[in-house]
């Protein structure tokens, strides 16, 4: 699949193109959008009329055969907006991915995407894990490769870099998470239950003459 192709297709249709192959993306569940909500809010305050912050649906071409849609955008104040349509094709300044607890989308998250974002050119990457309860943001160096410049567990970041005046509050985030009703058992099928029920007898089969 080409670049073009990717970008043409229905918007309801998920996956991300990589290396000119369509590959599928996570499928988001309640602590994924929960903390995009709260960065988006938080985000879109500070920014106030000035810059974007965008959500998970924007495509983004990061190189010639390969085209991510991160789960937050942003372009701060004073540097070129993004286009009324179509895919950016051109580095914003900060994009966010919120870490799923799985290993394949975990290697996406900090090996994959990483390197791409980084030969892009996106000057900061934020790493939000709820699972292992990080927020890490890493900074473009010199060599073209992040290095990690703030990580917070819990407590408050005050002094976001590149962006003055932005406070995150990690507690809150963990707070709103902590919220979510806890994921319950699938329930037994009948059958299953009298096979776990404790000293069930095993039913007599008639024989057939």
């Amino acid at each position: 699949m080409s670049f073009a192709e990717w970008v043409a297709m229905d918007e309801d249709e998920p996956g991300e193109l990589v290396d000119g192959r369509l590959e599928d993306e996570e499928v988001p569940d309640y602590v994924h959008e929960v903390t995009v909500a709260f960065l988006l809010t938080l985000l879109n305050v500070w920014l106030g009329d000035e810059g974007f912050a965008v959500g998970s649906e924007a495509k983004m071409r990061v190189r010639p055969k390969t085209g991510r849609k991160p789960d937050v955008i942003v372009h701060l104040p004073g540097t070129p907006a993004p286009p009324r349509s179509g895919p950016l094709t051109s580095p914003p300044d900060i994009v966010v991915e919120v870490v799923t607890p799985t290993s394949r989308d975990e290697r996406r998250d900090r090996v994959e995407k990483r390197v791409e974002y980084a030969s892009f050119g996106i000057q900061w990457y934020w790493l939000v894990d709820p699972a292992l309860g990080t927020f890490e943001i890493l900074a473009l160096d010199e060599d073209g490769l992040y290095k990690v410049v703030t990580t917070a567990t819990r407590g408050r970041i005050d002094d976001v870099p590149g962006c003055k005046g932005l406070r995150i509050d990690v507690d809150r985030l963990w707070s709103r998470l902590a919220r979510l009703a806890p994921v319950a058992p699938p329930a037994a099928s009948k059958a299953s239950a009298r096979r776990r029920a404790p000293g069930a007898k095993p039913k007599k089969r008639r024989s057939r003459a």
